[in-house]
């Protein structure tokens, strides 16, 4: 992670941005813009946070990892919310992993700021508990998804998500990687990339995957992505 020095970045994540003037005002000064490269780990199971972070045009991924060394995402967030949510809803410790599944920039607060802005209970603490509300949601959609629905439909739901949250079309990841946030093996996220990339959806070359045809996605992914993102549009707009 680097310092970067993006003075309008703080109106690129939706939480920040839905806040009033007043609030907008005094927060400014305490926010730092960072920038985030693929694969960095934000924080690790059991860690402690000196930072809060506001993903603006990163991904975070949230992991589970078992003592065997496997792993699948639990949930992700980008420019719609933060990354954090144990320093202030009073869990002190982290109870999964955070990877960097997308690089870009980021808005870091000190912990410290975050928890005592948080207890103002103004429109912020609201913000962060709707935030909060929609991730359980989406965690929850996940672990079904995980378990009822195809590779196939799992990667459109999470291509579908990361598609969300950055301003881009073009996703650079690879398929270990995808295969360590769907838990499940690399020749399945093979078969079912080859078949989106067949349909027209996607094209995939060397670790670049570059979404063709939204409306295919659409049309093949499952209902979890519509149920996600309904939920978060309901909480924040």
């Amino acid at each position: 992670m680097s310092v970067s020095n993006r003075p309008n970045a703080f109106t690129e994540n939706r939480l920040l941005a839905a806040l009033p003037h007043n609030e907008y005002k005094r927060l400014v000064p305490k926010l730092q813009p960072v920038t985030f490269p693929l694969g960095e780990v934000v924080y690790e199971f059991g860690g402690h946070l000196d930072y809060v972070y506001f993903p603006t045009t990163s991904i975070v991924s949230l992991l589970y990892t078992m003592e065997n060394g496997s792993s699948a995402e639990m949930g992700l967030t980008g420019n719609d919310g933060v990354v954090g949510i144990a320093l202030f809803m009073g869990g002190g410790t982290m109870p999964n992993r955070a990877v960097v599944q997308s690089a870009g920039g980021a808005l870091r607060m000190k912990a410290k700021t975050l928890q005592d802005e948080f207890a103002r209970g103004e429109k912020f603490q609201r913000l962060l508990l709707r935030y909060t509300q929609a991730l359980i949601t989406q965690i929850s959609q996940t672990a079904v998804c995980n378990r009822l629905h195809s590779v196939e439909q799992q990667l459109c739901r999470w291509l579908l998500l990361s598609r969300d949250r950055i301003k881009s079309d073009e996703l650079i990841m690879t398929q270990e990687l995808i295969a360590d946030m769907l838990g499940v093996r690399r020749e399945g996220v093979t078969v079912a990339a080859g078949r989106l990339q067949d349909s027209g959806a996607i094209s995939y070359v060397r670790g670049h995957i570059n979404i063709l045809d939204r409306q295919k996605l659409e049309d093949t992914v499952c209902e979890c992505y519509m149920v996600v993102k309904d939920e978060f549009d309901r909480l924040l707009g």
